[in-house]
């Protein structure tokens, strides 16, 4: 039978329902420059593209992890920005042989002094204009200290001002002994994300690193959550990716917070191989009509 974006599943209390598939994928990557990929990752954007018809869904976002150049938990690289800017077209080059299917989204570590100057090359190059990818742990960002906050704050007036979406891990290195939690996603709601008030914001991960039962994880997601429920304009725009796991132990915990976030601002993603990853996905504590819905949801930035 010829797949389409309704899939016919497991019979309920004798009857067939239909349970909708993803409609879009919006955080995965393409790990060329990995030295040694996790098993079952992407290679290219072929290979993608057939883990995602394997998986029913129609449209991807390929954020790119050009960002791990400058990443200060690894060894340095000669030639750093000029790799930076290889990747970043690289990713473009790969999503551009399926533009029906895929998006890139330009990546930089926020710290370094070219990080500013590539954002503006993305947004001139066609490939890359629609959104820029920020990961924290890997750039060793801590809302903790003030100079990071300013950059922080550069590059988001940056990203608005192309009219990027910011699709960012916002969780530190806690594996480094950096500190997540409520003061610090206080410091990002108050004086990083009101800089991007005229764009998309994409919280990877429910503000963890994949894993739910990270400490602080629900106590920082608290803020955004407290946010959403006093109608703060700040979070108008925000929506929350659920690229999620490890969360039984606080199963009770992560459906309260799902659901004061909303349905309508919950985004699917994988950030793994989409056919495993849309699996575990349906193991979320939500009913299959709540399952359904995030299933369906498309970014504006991919409308």
């Amino acid at each position: 039978m010829k797949r389409s974006r309704l899939l016919v599943c497991s019979a309920m209390a004798g009857a067939v329902g239909l349970l909708a598939q993803p409609s879009a994928d919006h955080h995965l990557h393409l790990l060329r420059s990995s030295t040694t990929p996790p098993p079952g990752f992407a290679l290219n954007a072929r290979e993608l593209v057939r883990q995602m018809d394997d998986a029913g869904i129609r449209r991807g976002v390929v954020l790119s992890i050009a960002y791990q150049f400058g990443n200060p938990f690894r060894p340095t690289v000669a030639n750093e920005y000029a790799r930076v800017k290889a990747e970043n077209d690289w990713t473009a080059s790969q999503t551009a042989v399926y533009p029906d299917r895929l998006v890139a989204f330009c990546g930089v570590n926020p710290l370094k002094d070219y990080a500013l100057r590539e954002i503006d090359r993305c947004a001139r190059h066609p490939g890359l204009r629609r959104g820029l990818k920020l990961h924290f742990g890997n750039s060793d960002v801590e809302l903790d200290k003030p100079g990071h906050v300013a950059q922080m704050r550069r590059v988001f007036a940056a990203a608005n001002r192309h009219r990027m979406a910011i699709v960012v891990h916002v969780r530190p290195n806690i594996d480094h002994g950096r500190a997540w939690g409520e003061k610090q996603a206080r410091i990002f709601l108050e004086s990083v994300l009101p800089e991007a008030k005229d764009i998309v914001v994409q919280i990877a991960h429910l503000a963890s690193a994949g894993r739910y039962e990270d400490a602080g994880v629900d106590k920082a997601l608290g803020v955004f959550v407290d946010a959403i429920v006093a109608r703060d304009p700040r979070m108008n725009r925000v929506y929350f990716d659920v690229s999620v796991a490890e969360w039984e132990s606080r199963k009770e915990q992560l459906q309260r917070q799902l659901r004061a976030i909303g349905m309508e601002r919950l985004l699917y993603a994988s950030d793994s191989p989409p056919p495993s990853a849309w699996k575990a996905f349906r193991q979320l504590p939500l009913s299959e009509g709540e399952l359904n819905r995030i299933e369906t949801n498309v970014a504006p930035y991919l409308r």
